[in-house]
Order: structure tokens, then C-alpha cells, then sequence
């Protein structure tokens, strides 16, 4: 893996002739180390100015082949690669919570989070919980509460939805151990309140996998505030949707590139809100 953007400052040492071999290797592609790309993809601290006047912070991770297909036959994983995967890990081992569509969910056969011994004693140097929680945004509630999602989780999975929700299903879910969030007054949530009712239970650091119905729509109403973009290097046709599938916006929102990393053809781009 190569930074592409920023350049390091101060740029890499000029090369020794006296020790060729250890000035290549500094300059050399390699494989990041865990705490590397845990710090590269550090949330920004509570008290950073980009944060002013937000509950919390919700950064998006999608993977989109080079046509723009979100996924291959209902999946992410043929767009993936290994590295794409471990800042999968990565991203999930520095949020509070990971905040998915009730579709994705099934789609991917979703499971509880684990803890991880690499990024425990980051976790609680920063008051988190051994894992993050699964917070699933869903309307109609149409979940299977027997999976693994909800009776084996290592920290309890929250549903957030609208308090016009139905209410068997609202009572399904409790009566499985599931704690219901209501963030909005409708039949689902609304996107606009979701990040504050989360922040209100203590995650303020968020991750969203989409799928690309829910992305759009915390995208359409302001509160996206990073998008981690993987851009592989295939090409899928087909009829999948883009990473993003909601409500256009009166006029395009402008975000600022923040780093590129590559690996084997690979872009791992990061972009925040300007």
C-alpha cells in the first residue's frame, strides 16, 4: 500500500549511498500495519472546528467497481480485495456504532461485531466498548430477531426506526432483547435525526455500510460528513445501483478529497464535507 495524497511532509529522506537498501525500502510499497491505518483514519477529535454543531460524526465506507455498481448480484464482497477488507476492519474498530439498512442486513447475512485484541487498548483509551454496536435503520422492522445479529451480540444491537412504526413488529423486537430507537415520528426514521439519537445513547463516532438506499439519504439530508470511497479496479455492468440511491438534492454538495491510499490497483479515497 502507497499514500497517493497528501505527499508526506516532510517528504522521505533523499536516498543514503551509503545504505541503498534501507533507503529503498522507506520509500518502498508495502503493507500498512493496523495502527497505521487506524491512525490515517482517525476521527476527528470532539473539539475539532470540523465538528462544530454536530451531535456526532457519520462517515460512510463503500466499495463501487469502475462503472459504479454498489455491489455484483446482491453482494460487495466480488468488488472487495484484501486490502479493502482490512480497512473494512479497520473503520469498524474505531466507531461507536456501525448504523446499516434493514436490507443490507439480510443481503449480507450481517452478524454482531467482535472485538479485536489489536485495537482494544485504543478502545478503552477512548471510552468505548470492546466492540461497536450494530444499529439497524428499518421501517417496517421486517428482521428475523432469532439471528446471531441479535441474541449473540458482544454489545446489544439497537433498531432505530419511527415511532409510527408497527407496533408488533416494535414489540417482536423487544420481547427478543432488542432495544428500540425511534428517531423520527413517521413509519421509518428520519435520516436527519438518526446520527442525534445515537449520539444521545454515546456514539458520536458512526460508521454507515449503506446499503446505497440509506446512504443516499443521510447523504440528501446533510448529515453525511465523510465518505471512505474503495474504487476497484473491474468492471460489473449489470443493474446495480451506484453507492448512493436517494432523494436528488436541490444542488450537488461539494466534499473535499482528505487521502488516497492504493494497493494492486486499488483506490482508497476519503473525502469530507467542504
Amino acid at each position: 500500500m502507497r499514500r497517493l495524497f497528501p505527499l508526506p511532509v516532510p517528504p522521505p529522506p533523499a536516498p543514503d549511498p551509503a545504505n541503498p537498501e534501507v533507503a529503498a525500502a522507506a520509500l518502498a510499497d508495502r503493507e500498512w500495519t493496523l495502527d497505521e491505518l487506524a491512525d490515517a483514519y482517525a476521527y476527528p477529535a470532539a473539539g475539532d472546528p470540523v465538528r462544530a454543531g454536530r451531535p456526532g460524526w457519520l462517515r460512510a465506507n463503500m466499495v463501487s467497481s469502475m462503472d459504479g455498481a454498489a455491489h455484483h448480484e446482491g453482494r460487495s464482497q466480488p468488488l472487495s480485495s484484501e486490502a479493502d477488507m482490512r480497512i473494512f476492519g479497520v473503520l469498524r474498530a474505531l466507531a461507536d456504532a456501525v448504523v446499516v439498512g434493514a436490507e443490507t442486513v439480510r443481503q449480507e447475512g450481517y452478524r454482531p461485531a467482535r472485538a479485536r485484541e489489536a485495537f482494544a487498548a485504543r478502545r478503552a483509551a477512548a471510552g468505548q466498548q470492546p466492540a461497536p454496536a450494530i444499529a439497524v435503520v428499518t421501517a417496517g422492522l421486517g428482521l428475523d430477531f432469532s439471528l446471531p445479529l441479535f441474541t449473540e451480540p458482544l454489545v446489544p444491537t439497537l433498531v432505530v426506526t419511527g415511532a409510527g412504526a408497527p407496533a408488533d413488529r416494535v414489540a417482536a423486537a423487544r420481547a427478543a432483547g432488542v432495544e428500540v430507537l425511534f428517531a423520527g415520528e413517521g413509519l421509518g426514521a428520519d435520516p436527519a435525526r438518526v446520527v442525534a439519537v445515537l449520539a444521545e445513547r454515546g456514539h458520536t463516532r458512526l460508521l454507515t455500510e449503506g446499503g446505497p438506499r440509506l446512504l443516499g439519504q443521510f447523504a440528501a439530508a446533510g448529515v453525511l460528513d465523510e465518505m471512505c470511497l474503495t474504487l476497484a479496479p473491474v468492471v460489473a455492468v449489470g443493474g446495480a445501483p451506484r453507492v448512493m440511491n436517494g432523494p436528488a438534492v436541490p444542488v450537488p454538495e461539494r466534499f473535499a478529497l482528505a487521502s488516497v491510499l492504493e494497493e494492486a490497483g486499488f483506490l482508497f479515497t476519503r473525502y469530507r464535507r467542504s
